[in-house]
């Protein structure tokens, strides 16, 4: 029996593949879009049985980032499974299906007065999407990364097999290393289903700080603002091509308590600046997500932001990121070709480097994905490799997608 047979005949919703299910150029045979994590496995279980290359789909707005890989035989559709499970409010947790929308999820905390610490700089993310890209924002400063605020996962493996890790309480890390293992792994390694999160109270009072700062004074504003005692919830940078830079940071807390730190922070930037009421992060990455356009990403030790950020400004990037993290994002035209974009990586990678870096190529056109070298220097790929065929021995998950083919 064929795969879209045998998945109707398992009462799950399927059906032909469609051009706007195309993954890299190539559409599916069929369309999957279980609900719940034993219908997922259903799934993938017949599919393995069949030999069939899967790619999982939340919203879709990341589908684009990581290499272009293998057709996919089987789009493996999580929108299905989007259901708040659990929120216990007096503990800080939720437990939420993977396909639920990062804003729908958030709308949801809000009522109790809370949120899940993870910012959204792709929109119309699901939970799922935001966990398999390990996707982040300007607050990863203070409440850490979506791998950090992860204490418990399921996970459907490639055969069929149900996982599970960690617990329903913040101090239980049983078993934690799965959860965190597929984080970021870009659906290579296994499917998450259903996600533990912890939970941070809403502040009374958040407040942005910015000013436009001279590129020579940027380096000592930066070190200066890390080491305060401000204890910003964010520190951002946004330095378009032919601008100077502005630096902006984040202070979330009591009414009294923002009030006065804003009055430091001026005092810190020395420079004229403009203080912003707002919850919201008012920057969006600088170069478009959904693989119309080409976005680099560039880490590196933190004292040395300001240089790599300049030496990626000296050629002609708009760069903008968190600067309290040594995370930065920077757009690069699609115009410039394979082998000028391919000369660009190779200065800033030997740069980031010598820093503690690296530098990726989050999304671009498929064309530019197929012959550039996306993801460049890897530590510890044979380790990844061995995780790979102890996953996913068959390599029907997304193969190709991440480092080193994986």
């Amino acid at each position: 029996m064929e795969l879209l047979p045998a998945l109707r005949a398992q009462d799950v919703e399927v059906r032909p593949g469609a051009a706007d299910d195309a993954v890299d150029g190539h559409t599916p045979a069929c369309v999957a879009r279980p609900v719940g994590t034993e219908q997922v496995s259903t799934v993938l279980r017949e599919a393995n049985s069949r030999g069939a290359v899967v790619v999982a789909r939340g919203h879709g707005s990341k589908l684009t980032f990581g290499a272009a890989g293998a057709a996919p035989e089987l789009l493996l559709d999580l929108s299905g499974c989007d259901r708040l499970l659990e929120h216990q409010p007096g503990d800080l947790i939720v437990r939420v299906e993977a396909g639920m929308p990062l804003t729908s999820l958030q709308d949801t905390l809000q009522a109790s007065g809370q949120r899940l610490g993870i910012d959204e700089p792709v929109p119309n993310s699901t939970v799922g999407g935001v966990l398999a890209t390990n996707t982040s924002g300007p607050r990863r400063l203070h409440t850490g990364t979506a791998r950090d605020l992860l204490i418990g996962a399921t996970v459907v493996l490639a055969d069929g097999t149900i996982a599970h890790s960690g617990g329903k309480v913040v101090k239980n890390v049983a078993g934690y290393d799965l959860g965190k293992l597929m984080v970021g792994s870009l659906g290579t390694l296994g499917i998450i289903t259903e996600a533990t999160f912890r939970l941070h109270p809403i502040p009374a009072r958040a407040a942005w700080i910015s000013a436009s700062v001279d590129p020579a004074r940027l380096e000592s504003l930066l070190a200066r603002l890390c080491d305060t005692q401000l204890a910003p919830s964010a520190l951002e940078i946004d330095w378009p091509a032919t601008d100077q830079p502005t630096v902006a940071t984040l202070l979330e807390g009591t009414v009294d308590g923002v009030s006065a730190r804003i009055d430091a922070a001026r005092a810190e930037f020395a420079v004229p600046t403009a203080v912003q009421d707002t919850l919201d992060w008012p920057w969006q990455p600088p170069a478009a997500t959904d693989g119309s356009e080409v976005l680099l990403k560039l880490t590196c030790r933190l004292g040395a932001v300001a240089e790599l950020a300049a030496a990626a400004h000296d050629l002609g990037l708009h760069v903008r990121g968190a600067a309290g993290t040594g995370v930065l994002y920077a757009a690069a035209s699609a115009e410039t070709g394979v082998d000028g974009l391919h000369r660009m990586l190779q200065d800033l990678r030997t740069r980031a480097g010598h820093e503690g870096g690296a530098v990726v190529v989050v999304t671009a056109p498929l064309e530019l994905r197929r012959e550039l070298d996306v993801w460049g220097p890897v530590h510890g790929l044979p380790v990844m490799r061995r995780l790979k065929q102890e996953f996913d021995p068959g390599r029907l998950l997304a193969p190709g997608r991440f480092v080193g083919g994986i």
